[in-house]
């Protein structure tokens, strides 16, 4: 498989730089690898949206200790889990 194809068909790479690009520590290549996804998945152009948003709700949040319980947590993850191997 070529790299750009694998590029193109990771789902769970492009949800991973997505999220360390809203975190500020994405590098130029992983930048270019994430636009090259996000142009062909609009699964992920859509996690990308909602993860921005999710990200700025819980800065308004500021310091205020708030924390998801491990059963949600889990729930979540499980759905998020199922979404990505749709692709």
């Amino acid at each position: 498989m070529s790299a750009l194809k694998n590029i193109i068909n990771n789902c769970k790479q492009a949800t991973f730089l997505t999220e360390k690009k809203i975190a500020g520590k994405i590098t130029a290549v992983e930048n270019l690898q994430l636009h090259i996804h996000l142009v062909g998945c609009t699964v992920c152009r859509t996690y990308q949206q909602q993860s921005i948003l999710i990200n700025k709700v819980f800065i308004s949040f500021g310091n205020n200790d708030f924390k998801l319980d491990n059963a949600f947590k889990k729930a979540l993850n499980g759905k998020i889990e199922k979404e990505i191997n749709k692709n």
